[in-house]
């Protein structure tokens, strides 16, 4: 049995949790309307759970996809389901004999071929269609996908804008009816009984005005030969949530989140105030001790002074007491001695002179 892929970006796989659910179920949600009791192309089908989807309402449902590997994981998914059936094969190359199906359904996979394949693609579409067929087709918007946002998904080769989608479209399917998705937060008030007429609003506590379509993230297009084949019972706004309300639940905890941050932040700055003041406190303790320690250099340098004073005095001492050993210690040898008698006469012949 084939293993399930790592979720990359490339491609949804059931499973993954988050926004990307809604954009991806909605659509083949909304896709089923138009499929109930027709033969059905899921193009570039994936992991096969919107071929299954589709398949359910569908008299048949083919799923083709370029990766052998996912087209197999499909089989294995739908086993057991008769009116499903999957095919390796590309998008601009379909398995598919000619006006075998009555409902192509492409959803993000435009932009993930070349420039050059696109039109390949689209003349394909409409060579396995039927005449009164219809195309479903869903592309990013790229002013608002990639440009308002300033992110480059790197499994999209070649993005597309209204206008350009438009073209591409316009040889092959002429009429059209434009849709715009993208996640809207909002109220919602149902009434229990069915059927009835829709209405939104947008504004706040000031001001109710009509809401009209937010900008689109993604179009998805209701396309034709002819304005004819377009079904006129189409929905003005289709809503779809998942069954375990996962990004309410997602967006609930980034609130918990914030609120948690939120207190965390305001207990640091509580925090960084009292570590201010004890900064405040060691900076004047700082400036205390600066002025002590040179009040302590002024009375080191007068003790130094006086140190040197003693110390010349001292030394001057000592030069006298050394000169008067020197005398004493003179006196003191004999040779001194020596002169002593003669010292006597020398001033008796003087004496003696005088008179």
């Amino acid at each position: 049995m084939a293993l399930p892929p790592e979720f990359t970006g490339e491609r949804f796989v059931p499973g993954v949790a988050g926004e990307i659910v809604y954009e991806h179920v909605h659509r083949y949600a909304f896709a089923r309307a138009f499929a109930r009791g027709r033969r059905v192309l899921d193009a570039a089908c994936g992991e096969g759970y919107g071929t299954a989807l589709l398949a359910a309402v569908a008299q048949t449902a083919v799923g083709v996809d370029i990766d052998a590997a996912a087209v197999e994981r499909a089989r294995e998914a739908c086993r057991g389901r008769g009116n499903a059936r999957f095919a390796e094969g590309s998008v601009a190359a379909l398995p598919l004999p000619d006006a075998s199906v009555d409902l192509v359904v492409s959803f993000e996979t435009v932009e993930h071929l070349a420039a050059a394949d696109q039109p390949r693609m689209i003349a394909e579409f409409a060579r396995v269609l039927a005449p009164d067929g219809l195309l479903l087709l869903s592309s990013p918007n790229r002013p608002e996908y990639s440009d308002a946002r300033g992110y480059s998904n790197p499994f999209h080769v070649h993005e597309l804008d209204r206008d350009e989608l438009a073209q591409l479209l316009d040889p092959s399917f002429p009429s059209r009816r434009w849709y715009r998705q993208r996640m809207w937060m909002g109220s919602t008030i149902w009434s229990e009984e069915p059927g009835g007429h829709h209405e939104a609003w947008f504004g706040g506590p000031a001001e109710v005005v009509p809401a009209s379509p937010p900008q689109a993230l993604y179009y998805v297009v209701v396309a034709a030969r002819t304005g004819a084949d377009i079904p006129t019972a189409l929905p003005a706004v289709s809503l779809f949530s998942d069954a375990a309300e996962t990004e309410l639940r997602r967006t609930e905890a980034h609130a918990r989140e914030v609120m948690r941050l939120d207190r965390l932040a305001t207990e640091s700055l509580e925090a960084l105030d009292r570590q201010a003041g004890h900064v405040q406190h060691l900076e004047t303790l700082a400036v205390e001790r600066l002025e002590a320690l040179d009040r302590q250099g002024e009375n080191t340098r007068l003790l130094e002074g006086i140190v040197a004073d003693h110390a010349r005095e001292i030394a001057r001492l000592e030069a006298a007491v050394s000169a008067q050993q020197r005398v004493i210690a003179h006196r003191e040898s004999p040779a001194w001695l020596l002169q002593l008698p003669w010292m006597g006469v020398s001033r008796w012949w003087q004496r003696l002179r005088g008179r």
